[in-house]
C-alpha cells in the first residue's frame, strides 16, 4: 500500500466522522421525542458510512505506520466515545506528523 496522504485523509474523516455523531445525537431526539424521522435518516446514514470508511483508513494508516495493536485499539475505541476522535486527534494521530 502507497498512499501518501492517508494520515491526511484519516484526520479529515476522523474529524467528519466525530462531527456526524455528534449530529446523529442531536437528531435523537427529533426522532424519538417529535416523531421527525428524516433528520435522523440523514444523518444516520452519513455517519454509518463516515464510521465504516474512518475503520478502514484506520486499518490502513495502522499499516503504514506500524502502529500498535493497542494504538489501533484506542484509536477505535475513540470512534465509539462522543468527542473520541477529537481527543484522539491530539493524542494520537498528531504525532505522525
Amino acid at each position: 500500500m502507497n498512499f501518501t496522504n492517508t494520515l491526511k485523509i484519516f484526520k479529515i474523516t476522523a474529524f467528519a466522522e466525530g462531527c456526524s455523531f455528534i449530529a446523529f445525537a442531536l437528531t435523537m431526539p427529533l426522532k424519538y421525542m417529535y416523531q421527525i424521522l428524516m433528520p435522523n435518516k440523514i444523518v444516520g446514514m452519513a455517519h454509518g458510512i463516515l464510521f465504516m470508511a474512518y475503520c478502514v483508513l484506520l486499518i490502513m494508516v495502522a499499516i503504514k505506520y506500524k502502529w500498535s495493536i493497542i494504538k489501533t485499539g484506542l484509536a477505535f475505541i475513540a470512534s465509539l466515545i462522543p468527542f473520541g476522535t477529537f481527543i484522539a486527534a491530539k493524542k494520537l494521530y498528531n504525532r505522525e506528523l
